[in-house]
């Protein structure tokens, strides 16, 4: 790939992601040296690359400048003209803005509120207890990602979303056939990404679409009932935005939770001494879950669409151009983070992570993730007497959502 920039290219590829020590190597030399920068990759429309923390949180919170549109993934301009002409025109709050951005949003926000999803509480405890006693099965050797992270965090979103338990499997084939669509490993026999991902969609479009028909007959509490009968302006949602509203929920609600934590694992396995803290006092995973989320940012970055002419840090941006805001190195700031390539559960300045984004397009399900993390951490705790890494992790190949995929641990049961 031609790149008039090769920095440029940790933002391009998706191999770049899974070397995460070269990754943030060359960030941190972005952030110092050119934290506007240029991107010119062949295949891609031009953008300016953000790597400051002030400069993602000023574009995020000046959403009245910096669209969302459409295009809001970074990816080659010819796959979204391809899938685009294969009839898949991805619609969600990501791909949104203004009063249709809120409108939508307004669907679903009660469900993810701080007291409606503090009632759900005491379900997450048990999803929890269940997936951590699965430590008894494994018989002191697993992977944590797989086997734990992945199913744990998947059950969760799918108990809140009215998805049975025996459709599970299904769900995580295609949630993964979206984000990790660019990855090798999950491609299997298909070996297109494109390919593999229509057919993922057209996949999820029939069993939402039989999901939708049973929640207008038999309304329940749950959130697929809530998006099956989510009106727009006293209308019924239109089917296009609706499937991609349950899309991004199945999606976005278990992959960059599972991801947060098998990441944020990893780290607190090569910090013993943070392991043992947390394992004697409990109340320590509050502020671990933040450090966990702010060390692994599992959303990488979207784009934002300037409206007008305007300037960040100095660097002209005209109307018409775009801006990525990499959330990985925003979280690596050391203007705003204290020693921050230094993963620390104690860390008094962790709640300033920019993980989920900010202002209108703060991510919906921040309140889920947090509280998935922090309550998992000591149920795995109180099951263990010493844990450790039995290999090297595997990190995904994905520029948009990723993390570690592979995390192959042995264990003492208390």
């Amino acid at each position: 790939m031609e790149i008039n920039d090769q920095r440029g290219r940790i933002f391009v590829s998706p191999q770049a992601y899974a070397d995460q020590e070269g990754w943030h190597e060359v960030a941190a030399e972005l952030r110092r040296d050119d934290p506007v920068l240029r991107v010119e990759a062949e295949g891609y429309t031009p953008f300016f690359a953000l790597t400051r923390h002030a400069d993602v949180f000023e574009v995020s919170r000046r959403s009245d400048i910096f669209f969302n549109t459409r295009n809001a993934v970074l990816g080659p301009d010819a796959n979204f003209e391809l899938i685009r002409s294969m009839g898949i025109d991805p619609k969600t709050l990501i791909h949104m803005d203004g009063v249709e951005h809120r409108d939508h949003r307004h669907v679903t926000n009660d469900w993810f509120k701080p007291a409606a999803v503090k009632r759900r509480q005491e379900d997450i405890e048990a999803i929890a207890d269940e997936f951590a006693d699965k430590l008894v099965d494994f018989g002191g050797s697993c992977d944590f990602a797989q086997d734990i992270a992945v199913p744990y965090t998947l059950r969760v979103i799918m108990s809140i979303f009215g998805v049975p338990q025996a459709d599970e499997r299904l769900m995580l084939e295609l949630t993964q056939g979206i984000f990790g669509a660019a990855d090798p490993e999950y491609l299997g026999d298909v070996g297109d990404p494109l390919t593999y991902l229509t057919r993922t969609v057209a996949r999820f479009d029939e069993y939402f679409a039989a999901l939708t028909e049973d929640r207008r007959a038999h309304p329940t509490d749950d959130l697929a009932t809530v998006i099956a009968n989510g009106q727009i302006d006293g209308c019924p949602m239109e089917r296009h935005a609706q499937l991609w509203y349950y899309i991004i929920v199945a999606t976005a609600g278990h992959d960059t939770t599972s991801y947060a934590l098998a990441g944020g694992m990893e780290a607190l396995l090569r910090q013993p001494d943070q392991l043992a803290a947390l394992a004697v006092d409990p109340a320590l995973a509050t502020n671990a879950a933040e450090e966990m989320i702010r060390w692994t940012a599992p959303v990488r970055a979207f784009l934002r669409y300037a409206q007008e002419d305007t300037e960040i840090a100095g660097v002209p941006i005209a109307a018409g151009e775009r801006v990525l805001l990499s959330y990985p190195s925003a979280n690596r700031d050391d203007a705003v983070f204290t020693d921050p390539m230094r993963f620390d559960i104690t860390r008094p300045d962790a709640d300033k992570l920019i993980s989920f984004g900010l202002g209108v397009h703060y991510c919906l399900g921040s309140q889920f993730a947090r509280r998935e993390v922090r309550t998992m951490l000591p149920k795995l705790l109180e099951r263990v007497s010493a844990i450790e890494l039995a290999g090297d992790p595997q990190w995904a190949e994905a520029n948009f959502v990723g993390g570690v995929k592979h995390l192959p641990v042995t264990y003492t049961l208390r």
